[in-house]
């Protein structure tokens, strides 16, 4: 049990770093409460975002947040 206990450690430190890493990445939002506001343009930059590589970080964040909760549970059953 404590070599799963140690394999479970070791993956919850290397998500937890990339999560901060790729949050860190992430560009903000700049538009804000202004462009709701305003109406916002939907130029094609932001209706094909999902696409791009932004897209792909806010994808891989959205999972590895999952995983780190999961992770943490599951390291505090143990």
């Amino acid at each position: 049990m404590a070599v799963v206990k140690a394999i479970i450690t070791v993956v919850f430190l290397i998500i937890s770093v990339a999560l901060v890493v790729v949050v860190l990445l992430q560009e903000g939002e700049s538009a804000g409460l202004s462009s709701s506001i305003s109406g916002g343009s939907g130029t094609f930059w932001e209706k094909n975002k999902g696409r791009s590589a932004e897209g792909n970080l806010k994808r891989f964040t959205k999972y590895a947040a999952i995983l780190f909760m999961i992770l943490a549970f599951v390291l505090n059953i143990i």
